[in-house]
């Protein structure tokens, strides 16, 4: 899994020559920021990796608290919907929709060309939906009921005592949510027409697909060249994403509910 991002963060830092006569593997070789400075210059570019920022972070947001709202009474034995709420849930896991009614159908909601239709189609996933439904189901009982014994409702339940709890779900899944549209590139595709509201995927696939639009068609006169320019593109794309992972990694090893029952 490394070697091809190595391969790629090495190109990046590499002369064009070197690069040309297939020199370079896991090190630079006539190492130049060249590229990176050409690429960092790029208004569009940065127009693009400021509107993936917003639509990651509000739509992971927005993901986690619809899924939540959801899982928490799919998890209760006295909720008598539940059952049946899950029999549709997996259906949707086995049959996919067809493309063009779905392309039909978000169009007449009005997200064509929209910055929500960036969002709104990734408010909930089946599989995330299960995970967190199974999350809550093995929370002890014993929390809850010693704060309805209190006086707390379902709402208080979920947001003072569930969630808090609930940390390494939360996490899990909000690293999945972040990712998922982060390197979302279907809907944009299909429904956004004006490119400022390109998110970065899309303008990262111009930058890789349309050569000249980012060399300029000067090649070899330049300390640069289209490889080294897409190496840089693609790893300024990248890079972000990946940044995030150590924050949230205790959450994958530790347990959320320990020392909370006592």
């Amino acid at each position: 899994m490394l070697m091809p991002f190595v391969k790629v963060l090495a190109t990046s830092f590499s002369g064009p020559t070197p690069v040309d006569a297939g020199k370079v593997f896991f090190w630079p070789v006539q190492f130049t920021l060249e590229s990176w400075r050409y690429v960092l210059k790029q208004e569009p570019l940065w127009n693009s990796f400021f509107i993936t920022i917003l639509v990651t972070a509000a739509g992971t947001c927005l993901c986690l608290l619809v899924t939540s709202l959801f899982a928490y009474p799919l998890s209760k034995n006295e909720f008598k919907l539940a059952k049946l709420l899950m029999i549709m849930i997996v259906i949707t896991m086995i049959f996919r929709y067809p493309i063009i009614p779905y392309f039909l159908a978000l169009r007449s909601y009005g997200l064509y060309n929209s910055f929500w239709v960036l969002i709104v189609p990734y408010t909930v996933s089946a599989f995330n939906l299960i995970i967190m439904r199974t999350f809550f189901k093995g929370l002890p009982k014993e929390l809850e009921e010693a704060a309805q014994i209190e006086g707390c409702g379902y709402f208080q339940l979920l947001f003072k005592i569930v969630l808090p709890s609930s940390k390494a779900v939360l996490a899990t899944l909000g690293i999945f949510y972040a990712v998922g549209i982060w390197n979302q590139f279907l809907h944009p595709l299909l429904f956004i027409e004006d490119q400022v509201l390109y998110p970065l995927q899309l303008k990262l696939r111009e930058y890789v697909v349309n050569i000249d639009m980012v060399s300029g068609g000067l090649g070899m006169a330049l300390p640069y060249n289209n490889h080294t320019l897409q190496a840089a593109t693609i790893i300024f794309a990248t890079l972000p994403i990946l940044l995030v992972y150590p924050f949230l990694q205790k959450h994958f090893v530790k347990g959320a509910m320990l020392g909370s029952v006592k």
